[in-house]
């Protein structure tokens, strides 16, 4: 969440920031509740003053005047009282306007309504191109018998699917190497837990706004993950961390669950937009320095173009516009890699909270004075899969119905080079 101070010395940028982000907050009464919330301190603070000063003041006091002071100082207490229980029937007011205030964008976020709308910053590689009537990843992978849909319906309904043999090795070697490589690059890797309480959820800004998009654990009261983002950003929840434990960087794997709630009839087909998949997170905290969190930044978008690169699959880095952003990111970058049956799809998001998050999980770490300060935050994808099967199954199919696995997957895949039907 944003501090009140930046929100009241920024409020017109505040203001114009969640209108970017098509996000609704009435900013003006909670600066009215703010205003209502330093009158009640005031008060309460003058009360307490006057209780200490009448106190040393009464032994001084003789016969009737005496007794009036004791009178007056015995009623303190109520009408402290009285002034705690206005406040705190206004407080939760007051708190859920300020969850809801979002991040505004940084000035060199694009305006627009929706992705379509997104800024494309560079591309690499080159799209493939076929002497023979290219395949999707469906018919591709129920032909060579490493894709069941069907089967996966019975089981688990719509949006659903398994992996069977290469497939399922295929994931496997995709997952490994994308691990390897953030660990090189000095990753601490983790294994989170995907049931989680509602703290850590609140924390990185999920809750409140996105409950119809988790699954809910109601008679336990956990929430399944939509991303390892949630508990490794939280790891260090409620804690001060040492300036020179800074910036820690952890690399979490976790299977992620996501309802699609509202993508009835939108991408529902093949492995696109699915209810399970798996994920490397990437997630960096650092010191408040905006500097530090821009570098960062690039860094961790770097990491996820290496894997990329080495699995040799085409993809564009577009800056996502103001529309498409989060309630808490200043700033997004999107990997969309080629996609042959469907276009440029999106794979990756790395994301730049600054305190954004830290605030609501009171992570913070004491800087070269001495001084409490909020910690900044960041997240990239390394890999999700298995959209990410989608490209590479469907950018090396050869004439024959086969696919060729890229060289860097092969020693994940007790070298093999190629997937062919079973037989």
């Amino acid at each position: 969440m944003l501090d009140m101070k930046f929100i009241r010395a920024n409020l017109e940028r505040v203001r114009e920031g969640a209108r970017w982000k098509r996000i609704e907050v009435d900013l003006d009464r909670l600066v009215e509740l703010d205003d209502l919330r330093k009158v009640n301190f005031a008060e309460v603070e003058e009360l307490r003053n006057r209780s200490k000063v009448a106190g040393k003041e009464i032994a001084k006091l003789q016969g009737p005047e005496k007794q009036a002071a004791i009178d007056a100082l015995g009623k303190i207490p109520d009408q402290i009282g009285a002034l705690d229980d206005q406040w705190k029937s206004l407080k939760p007011e007051f708190d859920s306007l300020l969850a809801l205030v979002p991040q505004p964008p940084d000035p060199e976020v694009p305006h627009g309504l929706d992705d379509t709308e997104n800024v494309e910053l560079r591309t690499w590689g080159e799209k493939p191109q076929f002497e023979f009537e290219p395949k999707d990843h469906v018919t591709l992978g129920t032909d060579l018998g490493i894709i069941d849909f069907p089967r996966a319906a019975k089981l688990a309904g719509s949006q659903t699917y398994m992996l069977v043999g290469d497939g399922a090795l295929l994931e496997l070697a995709v997952l490994r190497l994308a691990l390897d490589h953030i660990v090189s690059v000095g990753f601490v890797p983790m294994i989170t837990p995907t049931l989680v309480r509602y703290e850590p959820l609140y924390g990185t800004a999920y809750f409140p706004g996105g409950e119809d998009q988790a699954y809910a654990c109601e008679r336990d009261r956990l929430w399944l993950t939509g991303t390892s983002e949630v508990p490794v950003t939280a790891y260090h929840m409620g804690e001060t961390v040492e300036l020179d434990q800074l910036p820690l960087k952890y690399a979490g794997y976790s299977t992620c669950y996501r309802r699609e709630a509202g993508a009835a009839g939108r991408d529902t087909k093949g492995l696109y937009r699915i209810h399970q998949f798996n994920k490397v997170e990437q997630v960096v905290i650092c010191r408040a320095d905006e500097a530090e969190s821009r570098a960062q930044h690039q860094l961790i978008l770097e990491n996820s173009e290496a894997v990329l690169q080495k699995m040799e699959l085409p993809y564009r880095v577009v800056n996502v516009c103001s529309g498409d952003l989060g309630q808490g990111q200043a700033q997004k970058f999107d990997i969309e890699c080629w996609m042959p049956s469907r276009g440029w799809g999106e794979t990756h998001s790395a994301s730049r909270f600054y305190e954004f998050q830290s605030r609501r999980l009171d992570l913070r770490y004491r800087d070269e004075n001495g001084k409490l300060q909020y910690c900044h935050t960041l997240n990239n994808t390394v890999i999700a899969t298995p959209r990410v099967l989608i490209p590479i199954l469907e950018n090396n199919q050869q004439a024959d119905g086969s696919v060729r696995i890229p060289e860097a997957l092969v020693p994940y895949m007790g070298g093999k080079t190629e997937i062919r039907p079973r037989i």
